[in-house]
């Protein structure tokens, strides 16, 4: 019996096992069915917005800058070169590389023994020239003495025929009385005739004389000059460099032994294109004297120094594009001949432009301006210069206009963004600082490469008056400079 009861249990238990699970199943079906059935619901869409950096475009009047590169080179040079062949007897002190020499000072001397004795030789010469003129004066004064004893003669023998003639024709002379008469006056004139021809070579001996004197001159001039010559003076002040030459040495004619710079008188060298030189003319087509900025970087600091656009090339010149453009240089001291520079020139000022960051413009070339309800506008501009990471642009109703700074594919005509502006810092401050006294500008400490650059803007400026420059270059001397003020002359003056 006790068999039969736990086997009836197991089987109620069993039962009601499957029970459970048959119900569990259709719980679960039913409930698929259910979800299967539901009509799917997309989630509410929603705008997104972007974060954008925005600045008011502002026009103003903008003096832009050109870059370039060139090379200094020397606008006064002399290359040193011996007029005579010979042996180096004597050099100056600073006769070297490097050497700094006047105007005037003996740099060479070649060993003046054959031109000395050439220069005795001419000397000769021309006194011989001399005495022999003297001479032929002598024998051409003396010639005409004896031509007019020669005619004085003839006159007598042609009156004395006259007589015999007249008195034949009388009847008291005789006919070999008026022949010996006339054979007599025929002897006068030919005895003039040969005076006359003494005096012709007495005159052509003169004219001899007067060549050979004349030559013997020109040989005495070059015998001196030949002598002036072994010596080699400097023509100007200047430094000397390719010095090849050492006392003892034979020079050959006409050789090269060192070049003569002047230290003062530099320039610089620089290619532009054909478009940017194009923007360097005035309305007349000729090249205005734009004021130049020219900068030797070096290790941690660099030399400047200002000019002024002298000239162009004739030519563009073999296998080169652009335009050749030289600039004398104002101050020069640190720059040396061959120097690899960086150029800014400095345009004609453009007025009506704004100053935006180059990521500012797009293709069209557009920007993007904050419209109403916070949605972007594209406007058309024009790009008028680049300007490191900047550009000037100028486009209708651009001017107070809210710019976004950085353009990305994301963003687009109509799209609604937050816009996110810039606080100045003394805003900043005064929100951030209770109880301040007063508001302070901004301070920068620059460093000694942009103060010079920012000194060398304000000397070159033409329009800012003579006071106004003064108070300008007084605060760029001081530590710690303002700066709106760094801001304001690199804007307006540096381009």
């Amino acid at each position: 019996m006790r068999f039969l009861r736990q086997s009836l249990v197991g089987l109620v238990l069993t039962a009601v096992t499957l029970a459970l699970l048959v119900a569990a199943v259709q719980i679960v079906a039913s409930a698929v069915q259910t979800r299967l059935a539901e009509e799917r619901r997309a989630p509410p869409a929603r705008e997104r917005v972007f974060t954008v950096n925005l600045v008011t475009a502002q026009y103003e009047t903008v003096v832009p800058l050109m870059q370039a590169f060139g090379e200094v080179q020397s606008d006064r040079t002399l290359e040193l070169r011996s007029a005579q062949a010979g042996r180096v007897v004597a050099l100056s002190d600073n006769f070297r590389e490097g050497g700094t020499v006047r105007a005037g000072e003996l740099l060479v001397r070649i060993d003046p023994a054959d031109a000395r004795a050439d220069l005795s030789r001419a000397r000769s010469d021309l006194q011989d020239a001399r005495a022999e003129a003297r001479d032929a004066a002598r024998a051409l004064e003396l010639a005409r003495d004896e031509q007019i004893a020669a005619e004085d003669q003839a006159a007598l023998r042609l009156r004395a025929y006259q007589r015999q003639v007249d008195l034949a024709e009388r009847g008291v002379g005789t006919a070999a009385a008026v022949e010996t008469a006339e054979l007599a006056a025929a002897s006068a004139r030919q005895a003039v005739l040969a005076r006359r021809q003494a005096v012709a070579q007495a005159e052509a001996r003169v004219d001899q004389a007067a060549t050979r004197t004349a030559r013997a001159e020109l040989a005495l001039a070059d015998a001196r000059r030949d002598l002036s010559e072994t010596e080699i003076r400097a023509d100007f002040d200047g430094m000397l460099g390719e010095v090849t030459l050492v006392e003892g040495r034979l020079v050959s004619l006409n050789e090269k032994i060192a070049a003569l710079i002047d230290p003062d008188a530099l320039e610089v060298a620089f290619r532009v294109s054909t478009q940017q030189y194009a923007r360097l003319l005035d309305a007349d087509g000729a090249l205005i004297p734009a004021p130049v900025t020219v900068t030797l970087e070096g290790a941690g600091a660099g030399l400047i120094t200002s000019g002024r656009i002298a000239r162009g090339s004739a030519s563009t010149g073999s296998g080169q594009t652009g335009r050749l453009i030289f600039a004398g240089l104002d101050r020069a001291a640190g720059f040396k001949p061959g120097d690899f520079v960086t150029v800014s020139v400095q345009e004609p000022e453009l007025s009506e432009v704004a100053r935006l960051p180059a990521t500012a413009l797009g293709a069209g070339p557009t920007v993007l301006a904050l419209g109403a309800d916070d949605r972007l506008e594209a406007l058309p501009v024009t790009l008028l210069r680049r300007q490191g990471d900047d550009v000037l642009v100028r486009g209708a109703g651009l001017n107070g206009r809210e710019v976004v700074t950085g353009r990305t594919p994301l963003l687009g005509a109509g799209i609604k963004v937050r816009p996110f502006r810039a606080v100045p810092a003394a805003s900043a401050d005064t929100a951030t600082t209770t109880g301040a006294a007063a508001e302070t500008p901004e301070m920068l400490e620059l460093t000694a490469e942009r103060r010079a650059r920012l000194v060398a803007m304000v000397e070159a400026s033409r329009g800012l008056p003579a006071e106004a420059k003064a108070q300008l270059l007084a605060r760029l001397e001081s530590d710690r400079v303002p700066a709106r003020m760094v801001e304001r002359i690199e804007s307006r003056l540096g381009g």
